[in-house]
């Protein structure tokens, strides 16, 4: 089985898991289209399944469309890419892996918050 997401306007706004010959045989009026995305894909790399993204595939032709697409997310025809849509107007998208990026990195110790206004990560507190 693979997934495909529907795609309307450069949004995706379904995930469905099918074989190729349904989608190739289904009857669907409603606007948009299905493109072929890879659950196992993220930063335009492909994972062995139930690695929580830890190990590289070492097919990496199984790769696709940069990320698995997620309802509400883009589609960029341009890109031949799927990423979320940008979480902050700071945030820039990563060419290499369409994945956003602040302009400040994670500090990567503990629970945060992106503060946009003062263009910085604040912590949780307990």
């Amino acid at each position: 089985m693979t997934h495909y997401a529907k795609v309307n306007q450069g949004r995706v706004i379904q995930v469905i898991v099918a074989e190729q010959e349904f989608i190739d045989n289904m009857i669907d009026n409603s606007p948009g289209v299905w493109i072929k995305t890879s659950y196992n894909t993220y930063g335009g790399v492909h994972y062995e399944p139930d690695s929580s993204h830890q190990i590289p595939s070492e097919d990496q032709t199984k790769s696709l469309r940069k990320n698995f697409a997620t309802v509400g997310g883009v589609y960029d025809v341009v890109r031949d890419a799927f990423y979320e849509s940008q979480p902050y107007p700071s945030w820039t998208l990563d060419e290499t892996t369409c994945i956003w990026q602040p302009p400040v990195g994670h500090p990567g110790d503990g629970l945060y918050d992106w503060d946009e206004e003062n263009q910085q990560w604040v912590q949780y507190s307990e």
